[in-house]
């Protein structure tokens, strides 16, 4: 007992010794941040701030020259931080890399994940993933910020995950043109809040020209014509979407979520060099054509 005694003090000397040696090294690890980018919402709001849409088929968007202004500007707010890696979640029809995405992917300190993408052009899962990659790395303390664009509520949670395991959230925001774009319950949950406005992103987001198709020199199609089209559509969509993705769209035959009206319009447009705008007549024949390829199939 008393030599037990007698030794506490060189244990405790030990034990200091250590924990100092332990504090010096945390002091030299240098801080990390990584950039985690909700694509849906980036789409959606510089679309509308810089284009006037939402619509992505309607303007282009650099997304190698905008990650490039992300990471400048993340090196500026964390100036005594290294960057991890930027992660980048966009939806996908069956999970597969578009072109687009397949770029974004091979640039340098950038992660693509994808959820999916329903009928209705709608994402699903990507909230769970921004939550998932948040927590864990916080938990493993891979970082300590983490830069966060994006507006929807549903990602509360995973601010609240990875501030549970002591990392930072800063949520950055597009301008909204009228009233907020970003949820309020998100806002209040983060530890900083920071938008982006018109300059910014205004190099990096131009409409397209969308074609013009010459009515005169193809001469008008007749509605078998068209609807042929829209079953030739359908009969593509089925072999690139699958037929989960048709399925969704029956229960509300006979209309088509606006997105995919907007789709299909296009495709057969480019199908028929032919514009159908403001022929109504010929829209119902293209419908037509495309439901009755998809019912013959279920």
């Amino acid at each position: 007992m008393n030599d037990d005694l007698a030794s506490l003090p060189a244990r405790i000397d030990r034990t200091n010794e250590l924990l100092q040696r332990m504090l010096a090294e945390v002091a030299k690890t240098p801080s990390t941040h990584a950039i985690f980018v909700d694509a849906g919402y980036l789409y959606a709001a510089a679309g509308r701030l810089v284009a006037g849409t939402e619509d992505r088929r309607a303007f282009d968007l650099d997304a190698e020259g905008l990650i490039e202004a992300l990471i400048d500007r993340a090196r500026t707010i964390f100036a005594d931080s290294r960057l991890l890696r930027v992660y980048w979640y966009d939806g996908a029809r069956r999970r597969i890399h578009t072109a687009e995405q397949q770029s974004i992917a091979e640039l340098p300190d950038v992660k693509v994940r994808l959820g999916n993408l329903n009928a209705n052009n709608q994402q699903k899962g990507v909230d769970s993933l921004i939550r998932s990659d948040l927590e864990s790395l916080a938990r493993h303390r891979a970082i300590s910020d983490a830069a966060l664009l994006g507006g929807d509520e549903d990602l509360v949670s995973a601010v609240e995950a990875a501030q549970g395991y002591g990392a930072r959230v800063h949520l950055w925001g597009v301008e909204a043109p009228e009233g907020r774009n970003q949820a309020d319950p998100l806002l209040w949950e983060v530890d900083s809040q920071r938008t982006f406005d018109l300059d910014f992103f205004k190099p990096y987001v131009s409409r397209r020209t969308l074609p013009a198709y010459d009515a005169a020199g193809t001469g008008r199609p007749t509605r078998e014509n068209v609807r042929f089209a829209g079953s030739q559509i359908a009969a593509k969509w089925l072999a690139s979407r699958g037929r989960e993705a048709l399925v969704e769209l029956l229960d509300g035959h006979p209309y088509l979520p606006g997105p995919v009206d907007q789709d299909l319009l296009v495709e057969a447009e480019g199908l028929l060099q032919y514009s159908l705008r403001g022929q109504a007549d010929l829209r119902r024949a293209l419908r037509d054509g495309f439901w009755e390829y998809v019912q013959t199939q279920y």
